[in-house]
């Protein structure tokens, strides 16, 4: 099922996720199946639970191609749950990013270049991951979903900051956000 995605201003997008206690369940299931839906039909490249109005530390991902991000390489599906991220070094990078949150804008922000993630996919079973650029960047825009910020809080320059047709005029508007 095609669920709503909530807007920037909306208060549950502020708030700290609960952690998942309970793995492998019919409830689970189905809700990780209706959020990869509901992010395949908005063009997204990932989507946290608290999107959809649904408190707790669950983010999806991944593409082999994104019409938002024509230029990214193809990041593997994945379900992570309870994430812990690690950067590998001090090292970090700034590129553009859009939010189905936030839609029709894009802002330049500041990731970290390499980190380990850690947590759980809906089996409970371990995820350790080493990942540097497009893949880290999804991954830590998404599990910030998870402590109620959004990209335009990590913005350090306002300047860069706009409408996506403005700044990104070859992208077509349909496709993004």
């Amino acid at each position: 099922m095609i669920n709503p995605i909530l807007k920037m201003g909306d208060p549950r997008l502020l708030k700290v996720s609960d952690v998942i206690q309970e793995f492998d369940t019919p409830a689970l299931h189905q809700l990780i199946a209706d959020m990869f839906e509901t992010m395949q039909h908005a063009n997204g490249a990932g989507l946290a639970a608290p999107q959809i109005g649904i408190n707790l530390q669950l983010v999806i991902f991944g593409f082999k191609q994104n019409p938002r991000y024509p230029d990214a390489p193809n990041v593997p599906e994945t379900v992570l749950i309870n994430p812990v991220l690690t950067p590998l070094s001090d090292e970090t990078d700034d590129a553009w990013e859009g939010c189905l949150s936030v839609p029709g804008m894009r802002g330049l922000v500041p990731r970290w270049s390499r980190l380990r993630y850690e947590g759980f996919d809906q089996y409970g079973q371990k995820i350790s991951r080493d990942v540097d650029g497009f893949h880290a960047r999804v991954v830590q825009h998404e599990t910030d979903h998870l402590n109620g910020v959004l990209y335009p809080m990590r913005i350090k320059d306002l300047t860069k900051f706009g409408f996506t047709e403005v700044l990104f005029p070859e992208l077509d508007p349909g496709e993004d956000d």
